[in-house]
């Protein structure tokens, strides 16, 4: 009990640290479903354009 009194500053702000990331990580994991990305699309300048968009046929 002693030891979670110290520390109860470093407990909370790792917990809520923790919570920040879940929710960041839940929103790229919903994002990434819904077909939804950060992406630009200005392919022109983009290493990965081959394998972010399919070529137009």
């Amino acid at each position: 009990m002693t030891w979670i009194i110290n520390n109860i500053a470093t407990i909370i702000i790792t917990v809520i640290l923790i919570a920040i990331i879940a929710l960041i990580v839940f929103k790229l994991v919903k994002d990434k479903k819904s077909n939804k990305s950060s992406c630009g699309c200005n392919c022109a300048h983009c290493t990965m354009a081959n394998s972010c968009h399919k070529p137009k046929r």
